[in-house]
C-alpha cells in the first residue's frame, strides 16, 4: 500500500488518518449521548473531561488530514463515475471536513463561556477562547448539538454512498479507502496492477 496517494487510491497515512478520526467518532457519540444523564459526582467530570480531551483530538487530527491531503492529494474518481457524483462526492467531503473542524470548536467555545478549564487528557490546559457568558453557552450548546446530527445524517449518506458503490455499482470507491485486500471488485483490481 503507497504511503501518499495516488491517482488510484489512497495512501496509508489518509487510510489511517480516516479509520481513526471515524473510531473517534464513535466513541464520541456515544460518550456525548450517555454524559447528560449522568447523576452528578466524579464519574461525571471525568466522562466530560474524557468528551472534551477526544474533541480536541479530533480537531487536531482533522487539521493533520487536511494538511495532508492539500499535500498529498486525492485520488482521481473512479472511472464511468458521473460528473453529478463526483461533484456531490466532493461537496460531502468538504462538508465533513467542516462539520469535524466546527463541532470540535463549538465544544471548546461551550466549554470556554461556561468558565471551565480546558484540559488535554490532564497533560496541560487550553486557553478560553471566549469569556464566561451563561447566554453564549446556551447558544453554543445548542449549536454543538445541531452540528453533531449534521454530521451524523451526512456521515450515514457518506458511508451508504460508499456501499452502493461497492454492492450495486461493483466499483473501487470503497475498496480504496480500506486496508489492501479487504474488498475485492474487479475495478480494485484494476487500481491494484496500475498503482
Amino acid at each position: 500500500m503507497p504511503f501518499k496517494n495516488t491517482r488510484a487510491e489512497w495512501g496509508s497515512v489518509s487510510k489511517l488518518l480516516h479509520w481513526l478520526v471515524v473510531v473517534l467518532i464513535l466513541v464520541m457519540a456515544w460518550i456525548g449521548l450517555r454524559m447528560g444523564d449522568m447523576p452528578n459526582g466524579p464519574d461525571k467530570i471525568a466522562t466530560y473531561a474524557m468528551h472534551k480531551s477526544i474533541g480536541i483530538s479530533i480537531l487536531a487530527l482533522v487539521l493533520l488530514r487536511l494538511s495532508w491531503r492539500l499535500y498529498a492529494g486525492a485520488p482521481a474518481a473512479v472511472p464511468g463515475t458521473p460528473a453529478w457524483q463526483e461533484r456531490l462526492a466532493s461537496l460531502t467531503h468538504w462538508a465533513l471536513y467542516a462539520l469535524l473542524l466546527a463541532i470540535p470548536l463549538s465544544g471548546w467555545v461551550l466549554n470556554s463561556a461556561s468558565g471551565f478549564p480546558l484540559q488535554w487528557f490532564g497533560l496541560f490546559n487550553l486557553p478560553a477562547i471566549v469569556g464566561r457568558d451563561h447566554g453564549l453557552h446556551e447558544l453554543a450548546e445548542e449549536v454543538h448539538e445541531w452540528l453533531f446530527w449534521a454530521m451524523v445524517a451526512l456521515a450515514v449518506a457518506h458511508a451508504a454512498a460508499a456501499f452502493y458503490h461497492h454492492l450495486f455499482q461493483r466499483d473501487a470507491t470503497l475498496a480504496r479507502m480500506v486496508p489492501r485486500g479487504w474488498l475485492r471488485t474487479d475495478a480494485s483490481s484494476e487500481n491494484q496492477d496500475v498503482a
